[in-house]
């Protein structure tokens, strides 16, 4: 059964750091592309990064490009998103998901797997 867990959610000041980790278990994660979005009550779920199978193409939301980093580590089962600058608009569940097939990554339906989202809030 394919799972997605992902933790390193809290409560930080603007201008602060925060790194989320998604620990995958269930399949052969090195096969699959992954990414994250964020999502805010009443609004849909919003496209932040993506990252190929081997960590070799990388693909950033205008919005989080200059301030987040996507990576994954296969041998643990891994992705992280390291987000830097925090400002309270970035407040959100902030969800991983897999992708089973290839192809653009930027939009929910390209996922097959979801996590149970962590929650991030920035204050000021």
């Amino acid at each position: 059964q394919v799972q997605l867990v992902e933790s390193g959610g809290g409560l930080v000041q603007a201008g602060e750091s925060l790194r989320l980790a998604c620990a995958a278990s269930g399949w052969s994660f090195g096969l699959f592309g992954m990414g994250w979005f964020r999502q805010v009550p009443g609004k849909e779920r919003q496209f932040l990064a993506s990252i190929s199978a081997l960590s070799s193409n990388k693909y950033y939301a205008d919005l989080v490009k200059d301030r987040f980093t996507f990576s994954r580590v296969n041998a643990q089962n891994t992705v992280n998103l390291q987000m830097n600058s925090l400002n309270p608009e970035d407040t959100a569940a902030y969800y991983c998901a897999a992708a089973t097939t290839a192809g653009s990554r930027t939009h929910v339906s390209a996922y097959d797997y979801w996590g149970q989202g962590t929650q991030v809030t920035v204050f000021s």
